[in-house]
């Protein structure tokens, strides 16, 4: 008995320790599922309400209810334990907030979701054979269970605020009226079958690309004529295709919807407006008057779900909004507007659906609804109409950040070991509004942009209307089309990258386009602008168009108010051709930092607040100086602080390499003289990079292992007492790394050295030293700096060091709205947590007038903000998007810093610096602080390059056209 208790107090950490299924054997178990007839499952099993399983032959005894369902293999219930992954969900079997998983931010939920989509698209996925495993689940109790499930969540008003867009997409696909997902089942037959009969495919493209009702004619036309070399299995799944679609398209009886919210007290808002909807829209054909009305009810549900507290009646409102959102996709193609009123009302139409669907946010949308419902008189401007299209632009990207950041991480975590997994976001987009909105979008786009010059000039790309340029330039080079997460992704500096997702430590690059602009103000954008890369926002669609130029050698430019042109360079101009002669060399404008004006004998940590303005580039680099002005100047906006200078820096490369027969200065000019010579000698530039790369790398490992002089460790904890209020080791802080190469008036630097995030163990925050001073030698760091740079070894790093704040919310501010080059308003983008904005999260982001009006460009789009504990290090937690980060007050406090830092700091007040500023800023419990100042630099070449200004020179905006005239190509 004793030996078996202490092997049952040894087995307990075992398995409370189990590491995790590799990614690799998820695969096998995929691959071994696929092939069993029972899948996933064990056997068939009674589940008994007194907790016992019985055979499937032995039901439950006596008055004991029971279900009867499949049992899942061990293997499966323990990657659910190690992984929290549920293969083969059975409903039935689980408790109702368990699946909810409220802690795992709804994993199992999207899982569910998920396994659905994959199950739909590549025949059963797991379940191929297992889905004929008869008695495995039950669909009346699955269907009970789903009833249940929502009945009980949406009893909580919490979860109606917090997960609407979530809740209501999942309803497409549990069982719980025995409805599906048929637009989802649509695709995957069309997909499946064009696979095996390629003939199909350009009907497949059509279907998948833009569903019509005339589609299933086009079906029926193309099996007959190909009936005879189809194989009998493939036979009777186009018979199920054309069953699908002709559900599909089965128009929507809209005198049988009042039927759906029957439950609904017949005094509610709800059911008279739905009764009123029925009975007046029960005999109208006409689109332009269906899809408003369809439209403005599903925003009366939205708005009004919680009027009833009771989950089967929010339930049933909701299966009417899906009802609703089915009528107008149905709808959408066969309203073709003949004038800019009519496009104009479809437009906000759809985006109000969309809304209303929960891919925009209820305060999201209230911030832009009067910004698409414009009252245009007889006549309107052309840019006033590039205004609107912009707004509408935004809803798309929005949406479509929503469906990513809601199902991003579940996504993620399946494409390690199922790629087809990350089909999950085309399929949620294609079956949602937004396709038919992003093809109104582009329609009416086009149709502005023609009659006022402004097109752009893509040929591989069918809607041209959907990309922006963001920034101005031009380059030429290899295209590469990156899908999915491009983070890690070795770049070419001479190449152009078309991402999905940028990586947030993007490498040098002559050209960049994304999906979504993400963040305006990210390291990454502003390297961007200040470079003259040519950057621009395209669509999902027009990036999987892009993949015809994959690998190919392009030319991409965009100019000053966003044209772009994007085309194989064998159809350059004789103008195009002559950009890239030698004579493109003098656009580019060489630094070279001026070592005589800096003040190396200064060897010991000083106190940021003594430190100015005046002090960047020669003590300390301008993040200490410009925020030590700012302590003095706005000391309750500023923490404390402790600045090492370049002095000290320079002082211990003094001391002797290791392995080295000298000092690691004599290593680091050495390293580039022999560069130079490497280059008069006739070494390529591929060749002389690569040995100065290799050289650095040598130099950072060995910084990183510097030994720190005793004296310079007995100031810092004199000054970590004296300012920072405590002995090092015991306040948690950040090492900014701080160079002479940074916030020049042609380069910013903008995120290209290391920041040591909140450390307070003593030995941490000293290794953080040596790991800053090692930073900018790295190999993204060098590169962006050879850009600009004539004597790259000049680079001097100072460390500002401040105490952490945790705070809720952070971003960046620019004191002019860059967007639109206007001086008038400020731009300000904010995440939620530390470090926001800056590293590319898609942020929250405003125009602030100087009257104080706002303008909502962005909301953020990112699920989790990070913490930073009094303990140290960081922790990533859950957000939700129902409310915006900044409220009204913070907007006032940031319009009024700007101004204030216009009216005070010193470049400004006497003239010497007329431009705007760049500043990094948070907020802890409402109160403001500033973390970094610096000059906002933009390339004046690429804002005035006279190629890129003649991209612009047929645009008039000013052009006034007819509202209510027809107006065509």
């Amino acid at each position: 008995m004793l030996r078996k208790l202490l092997f049952i107090i040894l087995l307990v950490p075992i398995l409370g320790t189990a590491q995790k299924f590799t990614d690799s054997q998820i695969k096998e178990m995929i691959e071994t599922y696929k092939g069993l007839d029972r899948g996933p499952y064990k056997s068939i099993n009674w589940f008994c309400e007194d907790g016992t399983i019985r055979d499937s032959k032995d039901p439950c005894p006596g008055d004991l209810e029971g279900i009867q369902h499949a049992s899942y293999k061990p293997q499966v219930i323990e990657l659910a334990q190690r992984n929290h992954i549920y293969f083969g969900e059975i409903l039935a079997s689980n408790e109702i907030w368990k699946f909810w998983d409220g802690n795992n931010n709804h994993s199992r939920l999207k899982q569910y979701q998920l396994q659905k989509f994959l199950e739909n698209s590549d025949n059963g996925w797991i379940q191929e054979k297992s889905q004929f495993y008869r008695g495995a689940k039950q669909v009346e109790d699955e269907e009970e269970w789903g009833r249940k499930f929502y009945y009980t969540v949406l009893s909580s008003n919490e979860i109606v605020d917090r997960d609407f867009f979530l809740v209501r997409e999942s309803l497409r696909d549990l069982p719980h009226d025995g409805d599906t997902n048929l637009s989802q089942e649509i695709r995957s037959l069309s997909k499946i079958l064009a696979e095996r009969n390629p003939a199909f495919m350009e009907l497949r493209i059509k279907i998948h690309g833009n569903p019509e009702k005339e589609d299933t004619q086009a079906v029926e036309n193309w099996l007959k004529e190909h009936e005879k070399k189809i194989k009998k299995e493939d036979l009777e799944k186009f018979e199920l295709l054309i069953d699908k679609m002709h559900e599909f398209f089965k128009p929507v009886s809209i005198s049988e919807l009042e039927k759906m919210v029957s439950d609904w007290d017949k005094n509610s808002f709800i059911y008279n407006q739905v009764s009123w909807f029925s009975s007046t829209y029960k005999n109208e054909t006409d689109p332009s008057i269906i899809i408003p009305a369809a439209s403005g009810l599903m925003c009366d549900i939205r708005v009004n779900l919680k009027e009833d507290r009771r989950g089967t009646r929010r339930t049933s409102a909701l299966e009417l909004s899906l009802r609703l959102e089915e009528l107008i996709f149905q709808q959408a193609s066969q309203w073709n507007p003949n004038t800019i009123r009519e496009h104009i009302d479809k437009i906000y139409a759809l985006s109000e659906a969309l809304a209303s669907a929960g891919y925009i946010e209820q305060w999201e949308w209230d911030l832009v609804e009067n910004d698409l419902h414009i009252h245009t008189d007889a006549t309107v401007k052309a840019k006033i109409l590039l205004q609107f299209i912009q707004k509408a632009r935004q809803q798309l990207a929005w949406g479509s950040g929503m469906v990513k950041s809601i199902y991003g991480d579940t996504v993620e975590q399946y494409a390690s070991f199922e790629p087809l997994a990350l089909g999950f976001y085309d399929d949620k987009i294609r079956s949602s509004l937004l396709l038919p909105l992003g093809d109104a979008i582009g329609d009416f786009s086009g149709l502005v942009s023609r009659q006022i010059g402004m097109e752009n000039n893509v040929p591989v790309v069918d809607n041209t209307s959907t990309i922006k340029g963001l920034n101005p330039g031009y380059a030429m080079g290899t295209l590469h089309v990156v899908s999915g997460d491009a983070h890690g992704l070795s770049v070419n500096s001479s190449d152009i990258y078309v991402f999905e997702t940028p990586p947030s430590d993007l490498k040098p690059v002559a050209g960049i386009a994304t999906v979504s602009e993400g963040n305006l103000v990210s390291h990454v954008q502003l390297l961007a602008r200040n470079l003259g890369i040519p950057n621009a926002v395209i669509s999902t669609k027009n990036l999987s168009d892009l993949k015809k130029l994959d690998g190919k050698s392009v030319f991409y430019a965009v100019s000053p108010n966003g044209i772009v042109h994007l085309f194989d360079k064998d159809q350059l101009s004789n103008e195009e051709q002559d950009l890239f002669t030698a004579s493109k060399s003098k656009d580019k404008k060489e630094i070279r930092i001026d070592e005589n004006r800096l003040k190396l004998e200064i060897t010991s940590p000083v106190d940021m607040a003594t430190v100015t303005s005046k002090d960047s580039g020669i003590l300390c680099g301008p993040k200490a100086a410009n925020l030590g002005q700012l302590k003095q100047l706005f000391p309750e906006k500023v923490v404390n602080g402790i600045v090492l200078p370049f002095g000290v820096f320079k002082d211990h490369m003094l001391q002797s390499m290791p392995d080295y027969e000298g000092t690691y200065w004599d290593f680091l000019n050495n390293a580039f003289a022999k560069a130079k010579q490497l280059k008069q000698n006739g070494s390529t530039p591929t060749e002389v990079e690569q040995y100065q790369l290799y050289q650095l790398e040598i130099l950072r490992s060995s910084i990183k292992t510097m030994p720190l002089k005793p004296s310079l460790i007995e100031e810092l904890e004199k000054q970590f007492k004296s300012t920072l209020g405590s002995k090092l080791g015991n306040v948690p802080v950040f090492l900014r790394s701080d160079t002479n190469m940074e916030d020049l008036e042609e380069f910013t630097g903008a995120g290209l050295n290391l920041t040591v995030f909140n450390v307070v163990e003593r030995e941490k925050i000293l290794q953080g030293i040596r790991d800053v001073w090692a930073s900018p030698y790295t190999e993204r760091s060098f590169k962006w700096r050879q850009a600009y740079l004539s004597n790259p070894e000049s680079v001097y790093p100072s460390i500002l060091i401040i105490p952490t704040v945790d705070v809720d919310y952070s971003g960046v501010l620019i004191t002019k709205d860059f967007l639109n080059n206007h001086s008038e308003k400020v731009t300000v983008a904010m995440s939620r947590g530390a470090g926001g904005a800056v590293d590319g999260q898609s942020a929250e982001t405003y125009l602030i007038h100087q009257n104080g009006t706002t303008e909502l460009i962005a909301p953020a789009r990112e699920n989790k903000r990070r913490r930073l504990p009094v303990t140290g290090g960081s922790y990533m937690e859950h957000v939700d998007f129902n409310h915006s980060i900044l409220n009204e007050m913070d907007l006032k406090k940031i319009l009024q810093f700007a101004q204030d830092a216009h009216a005070t700091m010193p470049e400004s007040k006497n003239g010497t610096y007329k431009g705007a500023w760049d500043i990094e800023l948070g907020f802890k419990d409402g109160k403001l602080f500033l973390f970094q100042i610096r000059p906002f630099v933009e390339n004046q070449n690429a804002l005035s390059h006279p190629y890129l200004q003649k991209m612009d020179e047929m645009i008039n905006t000013e052009i006034e056209l007819l509202t209510s005239k027809e107006i065509h190509a």
